[in-house]
């Protein structure tokens, strides 16, 4: 008995992603997002990177942490290469780390409207002091 193809789970064509599958290398502030076709259930997603670096506003040095992102989704859930891209457009800008926490969540949400999103930032410790930052958005259903 030959074995059958396996079935794809979603169509594409209609996602009109630009980075995924493009040699595109570089930072960029775009997050794109296609559709959550698993809309029947409240599910969790979770992305983290450690490589995540900005500069301070006021010295300029390097600032490292590890951020996760763990939403929600509602209509629509973020194309992981393009969070990619935006997480490094961060490198050569300056900001607190409270506000660059803030400044994700915000487009984020903007991006997608999840449920609920919640973004952590586990800065590194730079003279003494390590600073951890958890900023939401919504309601997160028990």
């Amino acid at each position: 008995m030959a074995k059958k193809a396996p079935k794809k789970t979603s169509k594409t064509e209609n996602f009109s992603l630009k980075l995924l599958g493009n040699k595109i290398n570089k930072p960029s502030k775009i997050l794109e997002t296609f559709p959550n076709v698993d809309k029947g259930r409240p599910y969790l997603v979770e992305l983290a990177t450690e490589e995540f670096t900005c500069l301070c506003p006021i010295t300029g040095q390097p600032d490292f942490a590890k951020i996760t992102i763990r939403y929600i989704p509602a209509e629509k859930i973020v194309e992981s290469k393009s969070l990619k891209f935006y997480l490094w457009s961060f490198r050569n800008e300056g900001g607190f780390h409270e506000h660059m926490v803030n400044v994700i969540l915000n487009d984020l949400v903007e991006a997608m409207q999840p449920v609920w999103c919640e973004v952590e930032g586990v800065f590194n410790a730079r003279g003494g002091i390590a600073i951890k930052v958890n900023a939401q958005y919504g309601k997160k259903e028990e």
